[in-house]
């Protein structure tokens, strides 16, 4: 397996001022780069580090950040058995350049990333939903997106035909404490009254009553 720590150096000595940050962590190598630089990033990766295969790429969304999504693009050298990962930071609003035309497989990666935190990758063949129904409002995994949603679809039998409206809850939200009712819930569940009994019922002896 390639040294971690001498691939480091290596990456970081060739891209220069693409990387602003780099991290070793359990076992793991992440470099944090300049979004404008990730298309030098990835094609030096691919052709000069033989990291040919991009296993995936993903959003992470930081609400209270200046530059709040972190794009996060996974690759695999099977020649170093080593894995990467490579992160760039986008503010709301901005967009990333694309990599499909560097590997492929971004594509549709690209696209879900839109779809679930609305980062828009310029320069993508077919920037639109991949996930989610024609016409969805908002983007699902970002921190500040509803629970609920903003709209549900159902069939309308009166028209014929499948509908949008707004979301309209039956009851409200329930309140809850995530509790595990075996480490002290502070009601009485079924079954609790047996505690309150003599031990020798407790423990199933007949001859007692409490």
């Amino acid at each position: 397996m390639t040294d971690l720590a001498s691939l480091r150096e290596s990456i970081a000595n060739a891209l220069g001022g693409a990387v602003v940050g780099a991290v070793m962590a359990r076992g793991e190598l992440t470099f944090e780069v300049q979004a404008a630089a990730v298309r030098e990033v990835m094609t030096h990766l691919r052709d000069v580090g033989e990291f040919k295969i991009l296993v995936d790429v993903c959003g992470v969304d930081w609400p209270q950040r200046a530059k709040r999504f972190d794009v996060v693009y996974h690759l695999l050298s099977l020649t170093q058995n080593a894995r990467l990962r490579i992160k760039a930071q986008v503010g709301e609003g901005e967009s990333i350049p694309t990599i499909a035309d560097i590997y492929p497989t971004a594509g549709w990666f690209e696209r879900e990333t839109f779809d679930m935190y609305g980062v828009p990758f310029a320069e993508h063949p077919d920037m639109r939903r991949i996930l989610t129904d024609y016409g969805f409002s908002g983007y699902p995994l970002r921190k500040d997106f509803p629970l609920t949603g903003y709209v549900e679809l159902r069939y309308d039998d009166e028209l014929k035909r499948v509908v949008y409206q707004p979301v309209q809850l039956v009851q409200e939200f329930r309140d809850f404490d995530f509790m595990s009712p075996w480490e002290g819930a502070p009601h009485i569940l079924p079954g609790d009254e047996k505690a309150a009994m003599a031990p020798g019922v407790a423990s199933g002896d007949p001859g007692k009553k409490p």
